[in-house]
């Protein structure tokens, strides 16, 4: 993406939700060379001041212990009761009350966090995206995939290969009819592009839902490479791969320094490092000096470190992945009830991230689109346990 040595992550490149995820845990992806790398410090915000705020694990914090009873309702379906909840209940009690109770920096820090959900930090989910994160760096970390995000992808298809899977690449599917007959077919696909394959075959009434879907802020993206690590003013940053710029300039800037913890990344001394902001849907403005500039005010001298740049605007971003409608990486806006996994066509299932638990590397919308399809087949229940 930018010059050779340089190891890029395009799209995700922390994983807290995958190393936490109920189902990606009972894969055996270590055997096929994943490894997760957790940096000391899960998150860093700095201030002008030249100190930071951060996050690290805390495995005997009151989040840290409720997360094991509340992860299925965070990461299930839809369900009209949760399993547990007397403790989902204090969950929220807790979270509530810390979210109210904090200092200027804290509660600046938790508005970072609740700045992943791509809505505006008056929306009420916003403060629970930014609890699940939190309580995440408590428990698992935010980590990092040694060798860059690929090793994710490429442990889950050798494990599918190994169960007698078979992976088509290289070929785009731009009709149902193009495929070969199936029990199930399972559609990792937001609506529009959904809607370009299967939309002739589709009820009206059920078209007109998607048609309708609404799709979030789109993200504007640069990649860097970089001849010496980002110089950071707060020292804390430099223990984080994860940084978030913000405060009382714009944009709001998440930023990752995976070769900070993982030199496969680039040469010997030299350093990668991605940022993005939110941009409104579809958005043609060119976003790098203010990005840069956020950067800069923290990190005095970063410009004169960077080697290459690669950048993907909302356009590009659809491009790369047809999904991103406008450069939505989120499939959609932040709505606590999603797409249904069924749609009106039988045995033709929703997986994206449109349905529920929602985005996120965490392998749960196709684990419960599958289940949802396996019962519907065979009439048996399947959990997780």
């Amino acid at each position: 993406m930018t010059l050779p040595g340089f190891l890029h992550d395009i799209c995700a490149s922390v994983f807290p939700l995958a190393a936490a995820s109920p189902f990606l845990r009972t894969l055996p992806l270590a055997r096929y060379g994943l490894e997760w790398i957790v940096p000391p410090v899960a998150l860093a915000h700095p201030f002008d001041d030249g100190t930071a705020e951060t996050l690290v694990r805390d495995s005997g914090g009151p989040l840290a212990l409720a997360w094991p009873r509340i992860e299925h309702a965070v990461l299930g379906p839809p369900r009209t009761w949760p399993r547990h909840p007397f403790a989902l209940a204090r969950f929220a009690a807790t979270a509530l009350r810390s979210a109210r109770s904090r200092d200027p920096r804290a509660r600046a820090l938790f508005a970072g966090l609740a700045a992943h959900s791509a809505a505006p930090l008056e929306a009420p989910l916003t403060a629970g995206v930014g609890l699940v994160l939190e309580t995440l760096a408590y428990t698992t970390g935010w980590p990092i995939a040694r060798g860059g995000a690929q090793r994710l992808a490429n442990a889950l298809a050798s494990h599918l290969r190994a169960l007698g899977g078979e992976i088509v690449t290289a070929t785009r599917v731009r009709s149902l009819d193009e495929l070969p007959p199936a029990q199930a077919t399972l559609c990792d696909l937001s609506p529009k592009p959904l809607l370009e394959i299967a939309g002739s075959r589709l009820p009206p009434p059920y078209r007109r839902k998607l048609e309708r879907y609404r799709y979030g802020l789109g993200v504007f993206k640069v990649d860097w490479a970089l001849d010496a690590p980002i110089p950071w003013t707060a020292p804390a940053c430099a223990s984080a791969a994860t940084v978030h710029l913000g405060g009382s300039e714009r944009p709001f800037v998440i930023l990752v320094q995976p070769s900070l913890f993982d030199p496969t990344r680039a040469p010997a001394g030299k350093h990668t490092a991605w940022a993005y902001c939110h941009v409104p849907n579809g958005s043609t403005r060119d976003m790098i000096e203010p990005i840069e500039n956020q950067v800069e005010r923290f990190a005095p001298g970063f410009r004169a470190r960077i080697l290459a740049r690669h950048i993907m605007n909302p356009a590009d971003l659809e491009t790369h992945n047809p999904n991103f409608a406008g450069g939505d990486i989120a499939a959609g806006e932040l709505r606590l009830w999603r797409l249904p996994y069924q749609t009106p066509l039988k045995g033709l299932y929703i997986c994206s991230a449109a349905t529920a638990p929602g985005p996120g590397v965490h392998g749960m919308c196709g684990y419960h689109a599958a289940s949802l399809s396996e019962r519907t087949i065979h009439h048996r229940p399947s959990t997780i346990d």
